[in-house]
């Protein structure tokens, strides 16, 4: 199998009519309101594991491990992303270096992020993270190829969004205000968390799409899903944009 992800999408563009049933409507629906809780919640924490880490110091790797499975799994930016990369990968050997690859960008930003304390613009971060999802969509609908006539690769384009979403947990773990004193463990447990709430989204994610690529519709319902993703990832990328002229 190529692993230039070989289902990518060339059909024409199928009739209107059969795209807004069964599956493809369940799915639009999923990615708005996904998209409007991402919104929702775009640049706040908890306020109430704000203050709890806040007033602690020292190593407490639990409360950190949930907090970071707890980011993870109401991450939908970073899960959208994650589920175009998987789109059309079937081999469990694929998926595994595919969301290693991910996992490894994002760890290593994230944690030398808030270490060493560099301060980036959690809305432009976040922005570039809305065009992620974008890319993600063009690259499954084949879009490079036919446009520019070369398809970029596919693992050092996740690898490298996977380092700039790391640097978009580190924007969101700066808001915590952690205490110096045990940052590093604490640090590595919540990427720990990250990661294990990555891993539960993804079986979920890994399900769903099984059932659905047994269905007939497939492929053709899968070209419309991928232009709600993309349109997802611009309205995020609008959003965050309009946050950062507007602060």
């Amino acid at each position: 199998m190529n692993l230039t992800f070989p289902g990518r999408v060339h059909p024409a563009r199928p009739s209107p009519a059969p795209l807004m049933r069964q599956t493809l409507g369940l799915l639009l629906i999923l990615l708005l309101f996904l998209l409007f809780q991402a919104t929702a919640h775009a640049h706040g924490v908890a306020e109430g594991d704000k203050g709890y880490i806040q007033e602690i110091s020292g190593i407490h790797l639990l409360p950190f491990t949930y907090l970071g499975a707890k980011h993870m799994v109401t991450g939908y930016d970073h899960l959208l992303f994650l589920a175009g990369v998987i789109f059309f990968l079937y081999r469990l050997r694929d998926i595994a270096l595919y969301v290693s690859l991910f996992a490894i960008g994002h760890s290593v930003t994230m944690v030398y992020g808030v270490y060493a304390g560099v301060n980036v613009n959690a809305y432009l971060i976040d922005a570039v993270i809305g065009l992620s999802v974008v890319y993600k969509a063009l690259d499954n609908l084949g879009a490079f190829q036919r446009w520019f006539g070369f398809q970029p690769n596919t693992k050092a384009a996740t690898l490298a969004f996977g380092l700039v979403h790391g640097f978009g947990l580190a924007a969101k773990i700066q808001e915590y205000e952690i205490a110096r004193e045990g940052l590093l463990p604490n640090l590595l447990a919540f990427n720990a968390g990250v990661e294990i709430g990555q891993l539960l989204a993804l079986c979920v994610i890994l399900i769903a799409m099984g059932y659905w690529r047994r269905t007939a519709g497939f492929l053709k319902h899968a070209y419309t899903a991928n232009v709600a993703m993309m349109s997802a990832g611009f309205m995020l990328t609008g959003y965050q944009l309009t946050g950062f002229y507007l602060s």
